[in-house]
C-alpha cells in the first residue's frame, strides 16, 4: 500500500518529498557531531520531526507546504554554506564538507519548490513582486544566519611552515591549560629583558602565522608566547571565529608567563593581530596583571563595537547595526562560549592597561574602529594607521615604522626604567 502510495504522487511531490529526505540525513549527520550524548540526540530528533511534519504537509498538500519547504530549504541553505562549503575549500571533501553540501543542494531546491508552490495560483504580476520580495528576505536571513554558523563550525587549521627556527630565534615548544582544563599549545621564546608578551593570531590561523611579528619582538628581548588559540593548529577545544573564549584563554596564557623565571610579573603585555587582537582587548578588562596591549585590526566582535556607524552612515548604519544584533544573538544560541561586552567598554575598564591600536590605512573600518575606542579611553589608547595597508599587513607594509611603533610603545609600558 506504501509503495502504490509513493507511485501515485507526482513527480513533483516525489522530487520535493526526496530533497527532504537528503536533508533530514544530512542535517542530521551534522547537528549530531558533537557535543554531549544527549544533546546531540536531541538536536537530531528535531532535525527528523521537522522533516517528517514536512513530508507530511507535502504528501496531504496541507496549507502551510510552501512555507515548511521554504524554511527547511533555509536551514539546509545555511548549514551548506557556513559548514560544507567551508569545510570542502579548508579540509576537501571529508565527510561534514559532503554532507554540508548536500544539505545546499537540498536546501536549494526546496527553496525554490516552496517559492513556485506559494506563488502558482497568482497572477503573473504578483507572482513576480513575491518572488522578488521572498529573494530579498532569503538573502537578509543568510546574511542573519551564515556567520553564526561559520563561527561556531570552524575546520581544522593545521600548523603552517613558517618556524622561529628560520630566523634564528630559538623557542620550546610549551603546553599550559585553561581554566576549564582545555590543553592549549604554544611555543615559548624566553625572555632576556624581563618582559613579556603573549602573541595571539588571528581567526582560522595558527601561530605560524604571526612568527615575523615574534622574531621582531624577541631581537629586541622580548619574551614571547605564540599561542594556538582554542581549536586552532595543537591546541584543543571548539574554535570559535568570534574570539569569545579569548579573553579567558589569554588570562591562562599569562598565567604560563607569570610561572617564569625570566619573566617580571609586572612587565606583561598582549599583541593580537584581528581576531587575535580584539580577545587582547577584552582579556586586559578581565586580568589586571595585563598593563600593554597592541591589537592590530581589531573591529568588533558584538554589535555594540559597530556604535560609531550611527555617526558614519545614519539610517544605514543604523540598519547595519540591526542586522550585527541580529547575527551575535544568533551565534549566541548556537555556543557556550561566554558573550563578550565590547571594545570599547573593555578599553573603559581596563584601567591598568596602555592600548596600541593599529589599523589598516586601506580597510574602510578600522581607522573608524580604533577611533571608536580610543575614545572610550583617550588618555590610555593610542591609534596607529598604517598608510597603504591591507588587514593585519602593518608589519609587511610597513616593517621600519611597524616596528618603531610597537617596540617603542611596549618600551615605554612594560620595561622597569633603571636606576643608577
Amino acid at each position: 500500500m506504501w509503495r502504490d502510495s509513493v507511485r501515485a504522487m507526482p513527480r513533483e511531490t516525489k522530487v520535493r518529498g526526496a530533497a527532504v529526505a537528503v536533508f533530514a540525513i544530512a542535517a542530521g549527520a551534522l547537528v549530531g557531531a558533537d557535543g554531549s550524548p544527549l544533546w546531540r540526540m536531541v538536536r537530531m530528533l528535531i532535525v527528523f520531526t521537522v522533516a517528517a511534519t514536512t513530508l507530511h504537509l507535502l504528501t496531504t498538500r496541507r496549507r502551510g507546504a510552501s512555507v515548511a519547504l521554504v524554511l527547511v530549504g533555509l536551514a539546509g541553505v545555511v548549514m551548506g554554506i557556513g559548514i560544507g562549503a567551508r569545510h570542502a575549500q579548508v579540509v576537501g571533501l571529508a565527510w561534514r564538507s559532503v554532507a554540508g553540501l548536500a544539505a545546499l543542494a537540498a536546501g536549494a531546491v526546496l527553496v525554490v519548490a516552496g517559492v513556485r508552490g506559494a506563488t502558482g495560483d497568482m497572477t503573473r504580476r504578483r507572482r513576480v513582486a513575491t518572488v522578488a520580495g521572498s529573494v530579498v528576505a532569503l538573502l537578509v536571513a543568510l546574511w542573519v544566519l551564515v556567520p553564526g554558523v561559520l563561527t561556531t563550525n570552524v575546520p581544522p587549521t593545521e600548523l603552517g611552515s613558517a618556524r622561529l627556527s628560520d630566523h634564528g630565534v630559538v623557542a620550546s615548544d610549551v603546553e599550559y591549560r585553561a581554566a576549564d582544563g582545555t590543553r592549549m599549545s604554544a611555543w615559548y621564546v624566553p625572555s632576556t629583558n624581563g618582559a613579556a608578551v603573549v602573541l595571539r593570531h588571528g581567526a582560522g590561523s595558527t601561530r605560524t602565522s604571526v612568527v615575523a611579528q615574534a622574531v621582531v619582538l624577541a631581537d629586541h628581548g622580548y619574551g614571547v608566547l605564540l599561542t594556538d588559540a582554542r581549536g586552532h593548529g595543537r591546541s584543543d577545544g571548539r574554535a570559535m571565529d568570534f574570539g569569545w573564549n579569548g579573553d579567558a584563554d589569554i588570562s591562562a596564557a599569562v598565567d604560563f608567563l607569570v610561572a617564569q623565571p625570566d619573566v617580571d610579573p609586572t612587565q606583561i603585555g598582549v599583541v593580537g593581530m584581528s581576531m587575535g587582537g580584539e580577545e587582547a582587548v577584552g582579556a586586559a578588562a578581565a586580568d589586571e596583571r595585563i598593563v600593554a596591549v597592541v591589537a592590530e585590526g581589531a573591529t568588533g566582535r558584538t554589535n555594540s563595537d559597530k556604535a560609531w556607524l550611527d555617526d558614519s552612515y545614519g539610517w544605514r548604519g543604523r540598519l547595519q547595526q540591526g542586522i550585527e544584533w541580529a547575527q551575535f544573538a544568533f551565534t549566541d544560541l548556537l555556543t557556550d562560549a561566554p558573550r563578550p561586552s565590547s571594545l570599547a567598554s573593555s578599553a573603559a575598564a581596563a584601567t591598568q592597561c596602555s592600548f596600541l591600536l593599529i589599523a589598516g590605512g586601506d580597510v574602510h573600518d578600522e581607522p573608524d574602529a580604533a577611533a571608536f575606542m580610543r575614545d572610550a579611553a583617550p588618555d590610555r589608547v593610542t591609534v596607529w594607521t598604517v598608510p597603504g595597508s591591507a588587514h593585519t599587513q602593518g608589519l609587511d607594509t610597513a616593517p621600519d615604522e611597524w616596528e618603531s611603533h610597537v617596540i617603542g610603545f611596549l618600551d615605554e609600558h612594560l620595561l622597569v626604567p633603571t636606576t643608577e
